[in-house]
């Protein structure tokens, strides 16, 4: 495999990008309507063609040997990924076997694979202006709204055009840093996770059950631990007929792309102020918002603040069938967690207000974590290890674990369930606990 030179690649990136721009000026001129996406990225790799060609015949005129077809290929590749991708980190997302990037600085980039293997990576830019720049034009396109990153900014949260979930902060830190999830599972659905073990196959009938029931579900774990590829599985045990809004920080869940699993879909994504420092819709508005909008169902990507305190009351008003994750250490964790977030909410609601917002508004808490096993060489585990129950308050949250922690990890049935009837009518039943 020849090595790109990306020197060329920025240069020819450049000629391209002025000659696609010159092109739609004329379109706009001539009262042309605007090229689609998919006819823009056509124009662009006959451009590009055009450039290498014009390249070629002038190292010819001077003597030099051009570009193999191989090399040619490839800087074909890395200007088309330059323009509509994401530059150099293009062939890492292209790679299946890549779960993380982390990149501390442009020169120090550490990659982590499915099989729990974590190895250095080559550079993904000259420098650490040129990794700003490339992390600003993905903010500038990525989402429903431009994301600044810059001095005044110097914090960001995304999704690629991949599905992959990006953060990155400047200034904060000595160098640049990002951090970038894939999304490697985007159509995802209980049996995938029963499959692959994440799941076990009682917990997997549980959970479709739960979905069906109309149970408010709070999918917890720690950073990576997959709560948002189990969230996609529950969401997709959804009937198609259901409308479903989602309220998101930076758009992730993608459901709104599978017609045939959901047709009807508002996707909802948090607003950053201007450098005015007006203009933003906070997740806690997005969710009053939502209630507006005849949702069968509001599913919020991810708790992390006063929007706690919207989303509780929706679930006690009616809106049953809700899904949320949240980050948390153990599903008891949760509930003071939560408490901890609407003590800060506009609302400043009291610990015992909160506890029993909680016991009216969450059916269930599913916990998931991941696990590094070293003895099988670096593997990596993720699996759904407790669910509770909520049943009601007495000061705090009254809970059940209903499925409890094995000596091997996954879930196994611990206890009674009081809604039991309801989910039988669902096609659930025990296997028996532990």
């Amino acid at each position: 495999m020849s090595i790109i030179d990306h020197a060329l690649v920025k240069r020819f990136r450049q000629e391209v990008g002025d000659r696609l721009a010159h092109q739609r000026r004329l379109d706009q001129a001539s009262g042309l309507p605007p090229m689609t996406g998919e006819d823009e990225r056509q124009f662009a790799r006959a451009l590009i063609a055009q450039v290498l060609e014009e390249f070629a015949r002038g190292e010819i005129g001077v003597g030099r040997t051009p570009p193999t077809a191989e090399e040619e290929e490839g800087l074909a590749a890395g200007i088309h990924a330059a323009l509509f991708g994401v530059g150099r980190l293009q062939p890492l997302l292209d790679d299946s076997d890549v779960e993380n990037i982390d990149i501390n600085g442009c020169d120090r980039v550490f990659v982590g694979y499915a099989d729990g293997q974590e190895l250095m990576h080559e550079p993904v830019a000259e420098s650490d202006e040129e990794l700003i720049e490339l992390i600003q034009i993905l903010a500038a396109y990525s989402g429903l709204s431009s994301r600044p990153f810059d001095t005044a900014n110097p914090q960001l949260d995304l999704r690629l055009p991949d599905g992959s979930r990006l953060s990155a902060v400047m200034d904060v830190t000595v160098r640049p840093a990002v951090s970038i999830r894939r999304a490697r599972l985007g159509k995802v659905f209980l049996s995938d996770l029963v499959g692959n073990g994440t799941v076990s196959p009682e917990v997997g009938r549980f959970l479709s059950a739960a979905v069906a029931a109309r149970k408010n579900i709070m999918i917890a774990g720690s950073t990576n631990a997959g709560k948002t590829t189990l969230l996609r599985a529950l969401a997709n045990e959804i009937p198609p007929y259901e409308r479903l809004i989602t309220v998101e920080r930076a758009l992730e869940l993608g459901l709104d792309q599978f017609a045939e699993l959901h047709p009807n879909v508002v996707a909802f994504e948090q607003r950053l102020p201007n450098a005015e420092g007006q203009g933003e819709i906070s997740m806690a508005e997005l969710v009053r918002r939502s209630l507006r909008m005849n949702p069968s169902r509001v599913i919020v990507g991810e708790v992390l603040g006063d929007e706690i305190v919207t989303m509780l009351n929706a679930m006690t008003q009616g809106n049953d069938g809700s899904l949320s994750t949240i980050h948390a250490n153990s599903s008891m964790e949760v509930f003071n967690r939560i408490a901890t977030y609407a003590l800060q909410a506009n609302e400043r609601l009291p610990i015992e207000a909160s506890h029993m917002l909680i016991a009216g508004a969450i059916d269930f808490v599913v916990f998931i974590e991941k696990r590094n096993e070293y003895a099988a060489g670096g593997t990596l585990r993720r699996f759904v290890s407790s669910i509770r129950e909520v049943t009601g308050c007495d000061g705090r949250v009254l809970s059940s674990e209903v499925f409890a922690p094995s000596d091997y990890g996954p879930a196994l049935p611990h206890a009674p369930i009081s809604c039991l009837d309801e989910l039988a009518a669902h096609g659930y039943s025990p296997g028996g606990w532990g």
